[in-house]
């Protein structure tokens, strides 16, 4: 089809109409293909392609589902609270108050102001790291020969500068990130020894514990000894659900989480949202 022409153009755009990729979000979230939540009414249904980046406000007690569909995806997170987004994610924090520092069911994702940002409900991949973070430029340049947004060896951390100017975040809000599906262990030495993914189908459910803005980049994780350049589709769903509750098994699971919990419900109670 032409496209030389205005009109062209505009034929040619319209053709497009509900065709469909293999990595796209799909709008509405309900039309997703697959069978429907067993949870409730999906709000974000997408999949992110290897190298690309993806973002979203999500409701205090919605859950997200990152999902490895080929085995080698990597998804790097960054969590803000959506209306503050000077508290956010600090991995740090999510480590040393837990006294872990391997992800997994059951762990707490905190901001710096020692409350929960979102809880980890649920893993089938068990590969992950709060260690390393994301890509950079400079190493993605070093190693691929590019690493800017255009290229085909994006880094994490160019990806996360322009998902972050969507929610007027710039490049000095970005924290440390962590990342599901490759997995980094520490050595007795202190050295880092790169686990690689489990393999494809993995995933994790997070639930968010306060209104949250979700930055994701599907990148190779910084520590993969691989040459090339090797990123395959991550799987994003998100339905409406309820955030954790007191007597609920999460909140009780440590004397940490707890007083994480209590710290957050108070501030949301003063706030008037619970």
């Amino acid at each position: 089809m032409a496209t030389a022409t205005t009109y062209g153009a505009r034929a040619h755009a319209r053709a497009q109409d509900g065709s469909r990729t293999e990595a796209m979000p799909v709008v509405p979230a309900g039309a997703w293909p697959a069978p429907p939540c067993e949870a409730g009414h999906l709000v974000w249904a997408e999949t992110v392609a290897g190298g690309n980046y993806t973002h979203k406000v999500l409701a205090r007690g919605t859950e997200l589902r990152l999902t490895d569909l080929r085995g080698d995806a990597c998804a790097h997170l960054l969590l803000y609270a959506a209306d503050r987004p000077w508290e956010r994610l600090n991995v740090a924090d999510t480590v040393k108050v837990q006294w872990n520092a391997y992800l997994g069911e059951g762990q707490l994702l905190l901001s710096d102001q020692g409350r929960v940002l979102a809880s980890l409900v649920a893993d089938t991949s068990g590969r992950h790291d709060t260690l390393c973070g994301t890509s950079t430029l400079v190493r993605n340049t070093q190693r691929y020969g590019d690493g800017t947004p255009q290229s085909a060896s994006p880094a994490g951390r160019e990806l996360f500068k322009l998902a972050a100017a969507k929610h007027g975040l710039e490049p000095r809000d970005l924290p440390p990130s962590l990342s599901f599906f490759q997995g980094v262990e520490v050595r007795d030495d202190g050295s880092l020894d790169f686990t690689g993914p489990a393999g494809p189908g993995g995933s994790v459910t997070l639930r968010a514990e306060q209104d949250v803005t979700v930055l994701l980049a599907n990148v190779p994780h910084p520590a993969d000894p691989r040459t090339e350049y090797v990123s395959t589709p991550l799987e994003v769903l998100a339905w409406r659900a309820a955030a954790t509750a007191p007597g609920d098994p999460l909140w009780e699971a440590t004397p940490e989480g707890r007083r994480a919990f209590l710290n957050t419900a108070e501030f949301l109670a003063a706030r008037g949202i619970a």
